[in-house]
């Protein structure tokens, strides 16, 4: 969740949505995101909306977080009326949500399942750095409700984590998954950064080999993006490290789709790869796909029927609008038909499934025949399915079509 919030059009002290977004609801799946914005140590390319216990300030601390959490689910039950909305997937995200004690991301859970009711089989995901849980947190997790985990491992080679500032020894990756396994979690998931200025493409390989080596049922590899503002950027400029170079990324990102499809884990969106259907990250599917989902916490942002908004961005602010009975939503937007369109674009052609040819304009559907010729999709039962080569260069392909 970057830490940056758009401007947006003012929303009611009360978090009341358009009439119009009301009648949309349940025409989509239904989730909750919670953002829980805490970290030990900031990691110096990290852009997310995360507060170290001396950055916090007063008015805001992990020990009260979740029952603010608990509070913005109900004001969301109260925002959505009555409906029949069960919930299909709960992400919670940071941050480190595992930094707080099992039992406050369980009373969140419980909240969201009171007043909503979790449908049958949800997909209950929560994220969790390698040095935050113990066997035991994992057991009460589990126990609790939580159905998959998601490792921020990152890299399995020292140097590289140091230069992320990740604080973890990775010969505890293999302990902590076992663990995950012998709590009962139904899915695990690897998060894999690369690029890292120093890292060779054999740092890559090991990588992938150690994750590998866990047999996780989902990885998710990101190239490293410098973000402005974070210590890296500043590092960056400096000339300290080098600037990620694109012919290395792309390099690396080839090693990984080699790598995973290899021992079984297929593609289904540009930077995820699952062991199986069942394994694809339903929460992200909803968000790719349009769903609609609340997210709960600073900074956090929400759709439903149309109509995007985002909290306020610091736990204090957070904490001082709902302890005043208010929303802590900061701004909204209402997405007209062409954002939406342009959305679909973005999102769906990062799929394994492709987009389908009608969500193009004239201008975009006159356009897949050159980026077909280009070999950079194909064209198979009216969707548009990228390449690998096309994979690389998403970001262009999605230019030529809008």
């Amino acid at each position: 969740m970057p830490s940056a919030l758009p401007v947006g059009d003012p929303a009611p002290e009360d978090g009341s949505l358009p009439e119009a977004s009301l009648e949309r609801l349940g025409a989509q799946s239904f989730s909750f995101y919670v953002h829980v914005p805490y970290c030990s140590v900031r990691c110096g390319y990290c852009d997310f909306n995360t507060y170290t216990a001396d950055e916090l300030g007063p008015g805001a601390s992990r020990a009260t977080y979740a029952a603010q959490a608990v509070d913005e689910v109900r004001l969301a039950r109260r925002v959505l009326g009555q409906r029949d909305l069960p919930v299909e997937t709960v992400f919670l995200g940071g941050g480190t949500p595992t930094l707080l004690p099992p039992g406050d991301l369980a009373s969140v859970l419980t909240a969201i399942d009171a007043e909503f009711g979790l449908a049958p089989g949800a997909e209950v995901t929560t994220e969790s750095n390698p040095d935050s849980v113990t066997r035991a947190d994992l057991e009460a997790l589990r126990e609790a409700g939580f159905t998959r985990i998601s490792f921020g491992v990152q890299s399995a080679v020292t140097h590289v984590l140091r230069v992320l500032d990740r604080t973890h020894d990775p010969e505890r990756v293999p302990r902590v998954v076992d663990d995950a396994r012998a709590a009962g979690f139904e899915q695990v998931s690897l998060d894999l950064i690369y690029g890292t200025p120093g890292e060779s493409l054999a740092d890559w390989d090991a990588t992938l080999g150690a994750a590998l080596g866990c047999a996780p049922d989902h990885v998710s590899a990101y190239a490293l993006i410098v973000e402005d503002g974070t210590a890296l950027a500043r590092q960056v400029r400096r000339g300290v490290v080098p600037m990620p170079d694109d012919d290395d990324l792309a390099d690396k990102y080839v090693a990984a789709d080699e790598r995973l499809s290899a021992a079984g884990l297929g593609w289904y969106e540009v930077s995820n790869w699952a062991r199986d259907d069942q394994a694809r990250c339903r929460h992200n599917m909803a968000y790719w796909r349009g769903a609609d989902w609340w997210g709960v916490g600073p900074g956090a942002h929400s759709h439903v029927g149309g109509t995007r908004w985002w909290n306020v961005k610091h736990p204090t602010a957070y904490a001082a609008r709902l302890g005043a009975g208010h929303s802590p939503v900061h701004a909204r937007e209402v997405l007209d038909d062409a954002t939406r369109r342009v959305e679909r674009v973005l999102l769906e052609v990062r799929l394994r499934e492709g987009l389908a040819l009608g969500v193009l304009d004239d201008d975009g559907r006159a356009a897949v025949e050159g980026v077909v010729a280009d070999g950079l999709a194909t064209v198979a039962d009216g969707r548009v399915v990228l390449t690998l080569r096309g994979r690389l260069l998403a970001d262009a392909v999605v230019r030529r079509l809008l």
